[in-house]
């Protein structure tokens, strides 16, 4: 039997969890879902600009889970983009880190949520 996975920690959950294509009418859309903790580990490799074993760590993953998390995530964000389809970012197995800058949902991006 596998072990249980381990939560992911992540810094950041959007409050826009939902993309699509201009002009398309969402019932002739197909999606391609996004977990949390995946767009976690684009945000920390592409946005913040952290190698791998530094992400990994804010994540609390091994390396190599952190690669294939990114990997997934930029396949599924490249299939969307090519063929046209909406992104919705929902679901996965994470945890929020707290954090001392005094926010209230943890939606920020490196400072506390303005008002």
């Amino acid at each position: 039997m596998p072990r249980p996975p381990r939560k992911r920690t992540v810094e950041f959950v959007p409050e826009i969890n939902y993309f699509k294509p201009a002009g398309v009418p969402l019932r002739e859309l197909q999606e391609e879902v996004l977990n949390v903790d995946e767009l976690e580990a684009v945000r920390l490799k592409d946005i913040e600009g952290l190698d791998q074993q530094d992400a990994a760590k804010k994540m609390n993953v091994s390396r190599s889970t952190f690669q294939l998390i990114l990997t997934n995530a930029r396949e599924k964000i490249s299939k969307a983009l090519v063929s046209g389809k909406a992104i919705r970012i929902e679901g996965g197995i994470y945890q929020v880190r707290d954090c001392q800058c005094g926010c209230e949902q943890h939606r920020h991006r490196g400072g506390p949520k303005s008002s």
